[in-house]
C-alpha cells in the first residue's frame, strides 16, 4: 500500500480494500423505533416451515394411521398412547400447523399469536412422540424451537401487520 489513511467508504479505484472495508460493509443497527431486518426475515422463514412441518406432520400422522408397522416402538416410555392415535393427533395438528404457516406468509395478524400456540403444541407432541421417531422428533422440536423465537421476538410496526 502507498502508505495512505483509509477513508470509510473508500474508492474503489484506489487502495486495495478501501472500498471493502469493514465500515464499508457494516449495516446499520436498528434504532428502536426501526424493525430489525433479520427478525423480520426469520418470521417469513417461520412460516415457510410451518407451512412445510404442518404438511410433513400430516404424512407422518397418515403413516401412523395407515400401517402400524411403518414406525418402530424403542421401548417402554412413560407417555404411552396407541400409535393410531398420535397418527390423529398429527394429523389434525400438521393442517392446523400449515394453515397458520400459510397466514405468517399472508401476514394475517391472528397468525403470529397462533404460530406460537402451535409451535408450541407441536413441541409438546414431537416431545411426547420421540419413542416412535427419536431423530425425527428431535429435529422437529429444534424447528419449533426456532419458530417460537421467531415469532416472539418480532415487534410489529404500529399499523403494519
Amino acid at each position: 500500500m502507498s502508505g495512505q489513511t483509509a477513508q470509510p467508504g473508500g474508492n474503489p479505484e484506489g487502495d486495495i480494500g478501501n472500498a471493502w472495508s469493514a465500515e464499508h460493509r457494516r449495516q446499520p443497527a436498528a434504532g428502536p423505533g426501526q424493525p430489525d431486518p433479520w427478525v423480520s426475515s426469520g418470521v417469513l422463514f417461520a412460516g415457510v416451515l410451518m407451512l412445510c412441518s404442518g404438511i410433513l406432520a400430516v404424512l407422518q400422522g397418515i403413516a401412523a394411521i395407515a400401517d402400524d408397522d411403518v414406525y418402530a416402538r424403542v421401548g417402554r416410555y412413560v407417555y404411552e398412547l396407541d400409535l393410531t392415535g398420535w397418527g390423529w393427533v398429527h394429523v389434525v395438528l400438521g393442517v392446523l400447523v400449515a394453515v397458520t404457516g400459510g397466514g405468517l406468509l399472508k401476514a394475517a395478524p391472528w397468525a403470529r399469536f397462533a404460530g406460537i400456540f402451535f409451535a408450541a403444541l407441536g413441541l409438546i407432541a414431537q416431545f411426547l412422540f420421540l419413542p416412535y421417531a427419536p431423530v425425527w422428533s428431535v429435529i422437529m422440536m429444534a424447528i419449533y424451537v426456532f419458530i417460537i423465537w421467531a415469532l416472539s421476538s418480532h415487534r410489529p410496526e404500529p399499523g403494519g401487520p
